[in-house]
């Protein structure tokens, strides 16, 4: 079979557009999160909910799209896939700055960092099963919303009562501030993605029935 000739979009969407995402995630957790924490108060939830909070909403929206637009089975392997990889880049991030101040924790034990490999299939293959290959927006949303809002209610429960202490303490300190930033990024994923998808359909791309 012949293969599709090259096309300038194909740099577009194969290279230039991945990258400029790549540039932007780092820009988030770099430069944008050290101007916002040297410019806000400290109790301010900005800086957390535009870098730790816009990882996990590319963590759960890929598995989201995926199970939207493709099938459940589809999602739930992103999700899986995310899951694993934001979890081990996590537990060493946190581990590591732990070290610094002289405290050796294994975050690689912790469940509130586990917790995103099951979260992460769940997002894919709850959303990909309700939605079932439907094109129709509102459907969209109802499995979006379902699927988001369900795995942010089980990472807020593994969070107050399963996580290592330290995290744990974090989480209990606050529980209506811990359950506003973890919910907050899932209710506007649940919400945000199934939009994306409705658009990936106007091009032919998912979708099996309306």
């Amino acid at each position: 079979m012949e293969t599709e000739k090259f096309k300038m979009s194909d740099i577009l969407y194969g290279a230039v557009l991945p990258i400029i995402i790549g540039l932007v995630i780092v820009a988030f957790a770099t430069v944008i999160r050290g101007f916002l924490v040297s410019n806000l108060p400290m109790e301010s939830p900005i800086p957390h909910i535009l870098t730790f909070g816009f990882a996990q909403m590319i963590l759960f929206g890929v598995p989201l799209l995926l199970g939207l637009i493709w099938n459940k089975w589809a999602g739930g392997a992103a999700g899986f896939i995310m899951g694993t990889l934001y979890y081990l880049g996590m537990a060493g991030y946190s581990t590591v700055t732990y070290l610094q101040y002289g405290m050796t924790v294994n975050f690689y034990a912790d469940a509130s960092l586990i917790v995103y490999i099951v979260t992460g299939i769940l997002m894919g293959y709850v959303g990909g099963a309700l939605n079932n290959k439907s094109t129709k927006l509102k459907r969209m949303l109802g499995a979006g919303l379902t699927a988001s809002i369900a795995t942010g209610l089980i990472m807020f429960m593994v969070n107050i009562a399963l996580a290592i202490e330290v995290s744990r303490n974090m989480a209990t300190a606050d529980p209506a501030y811990s359950f506003f930033l973890t919910m907050l990024p899932q209710v506007i994923l649940g919400i945000l993605i199934p939009v994306i998808a409705k658009v990936f359909t106007w091009y032919g791309l998912g979708g099996g029935h309306s």
